[in-house]
């Protein structure tokens, strides 16, 4: 089984990066692992043009393809977020909404195979689980459109800076055994 580590922040190395690293450490003993960044792809943002809506297809072809590809192939996903005002950073929003092709809210709609488990990590600075919440909530919203079943998540405050993560490492680890 393949598992898709996507961190979704434009920080490659900053604490979000640090956790996904975590993540895929972990579960690589059990799954063909693959981590991307948010970074990693060059896309547009949606012309809202509703295109997708009577084809099942974007008339945009860049970095969203690719993305949705991996997570095509992908078994499993987890999707790593950090808050950003109190929501997913805007580069994973901007994604999210080049996925309409894909979404099950009008037909025809692009699909990703059946089957798929998603989990979804949030981290922010401050104590309050709440904006965990919030991103939690974004991303399962995201899942459940493309028809992936959550299966958990994980909600981490007063995660500032990488070095803020490892004395949480635990919990994380302990996450990844539901995984």
């Amino acid at each position: 089984m393949k598992a898709l580590i996507i961190n979704c922040s434009p920080v490659r190395t900053g604490a979000t990066a640090t956790i996904a690293g975590i993540i895929d450490s972990e579960i690589s003993t059990r799954y063909e692992t693959e981590s991307v960044s948010i970074d990693d792809f060059s896309f547009s943002f949606c012309k809202g043009c509703r295109s997708c809506h009577s084809t099942a297809r974007c008339v945009m072809e860049d970095g969203s393809t690719e993305l949705m590809s991996k997570i095509d192939l992908a078994d499993i996903i987890i999707c790593v977020s950090p808050s950003y005002w109190a929501d997913i950073p805007g580069q994973f929003k901007a994604f999210i909404d080049r996925c309409t092709p894909w979404c099950n809210t009008h037909e025809p709609h692009a699909t990703v195979r059946s089957g798929k488990k998603g989990y979804a990590v949030a981290l922010r600075t401050g104590p309050n689980m709440p904006e965990c919440e919030r991103l939690i909530g974004s991303i399962e919203h995201f899942y459940g459109h493309l028809e992936i079943e959550c299966c958990g998540h994980l909600g981490l405050t007063s995660i500032e800076y990488k070095e803020d993560v490892s004395p949480r490492a635990q919990e994380i680890r302990d996450f990844c055994s539901s995984i």
